[in-house]
């Protein structure tokens, strides 16, 4: 195998683990047994454990944003767009398009009190999505979508915890009934479709 396929099948590997176990249960010796490579040979790829976190948060990042932002980019921008990415939201988790669900939920809890790389890695890639979910709040507001007093950010935010509560509720309470909680919850900020 040549050695971009070599490091995708690597990275691929490590977003499944990291799925499961963290991001601080990805090791090299764990990867290089799974991939049937030497630890070195997985090193020369990723340089470090650290190295190798990046690449798997950076991976599960575009895999997130195939599953959510992709399928709602084309909606109308402001409401419609943000009930297209709740939908697309929720079609990712209640899939199961990774075996641990969001990667990226899994990492903000593990690095939230955290300082270094990958913890600034998972902090950029949230306030980028939050920032995203306000533009589209603000873009609803200014067209009369939602009410003038509501706050953008306010909206943003509870978006966001609906959906990691939903995950939440999928992965450690097993809770069938939590996409329709999260759905009616949904609907109860942004209004009836």
């Amino acid at each position: 195998m040549e050695a971009a396929g070599t490091r995708a099948a690597i990275v691929d590997r490590a977003v499944v683990v990291g799925s499961l176990d963290g991001l601080e249960g990805l090791t090299i010796g764990r990867l290089a047994g799974d991939v049937g490579m030497s630890k070195s040979g997985l090193v020369r790829h990723f340089g470090s454990k650290q190295g190798l976190q990046l690449a798997a948060l950076e991976a599960a990042i575009e895999i997130f944003t195939r599953e959510v932002w992709e399928p709602a980019a084309a909606a109308r921008p402001g409401l419609a767009r943000l009930r297209a990415i709740c939908a697309a939201w929720f079609s990712y988790l209640e899939r199961d398009v990774l075996p641990g669900g969001c990667f990226m939920t899994a990492a903000a809890s593990e690095f939230d009190g955290r300082g270094g790389p990958v913890a600034d890695a998972t902090r950029a890639a949230w306030a980028r999505w939050l920032r995203v979910l306000e533009g589209e709040a603000r873009t609803a507001i200014d067209a009369g979508e939602l009410g003038p007093g509501e706050d953008p950010a306010q909206i943003a935010f509870e978006l966001n915890a609906i959906a990691m509560g939903l995950n939440n509720a999928r992965q450690l309470h097993r809770d069938p009934a939590a996409p329709a909680h999260a759905r009616r919850a949904t609907e109860r900020l942004l209004g009836p479709s």
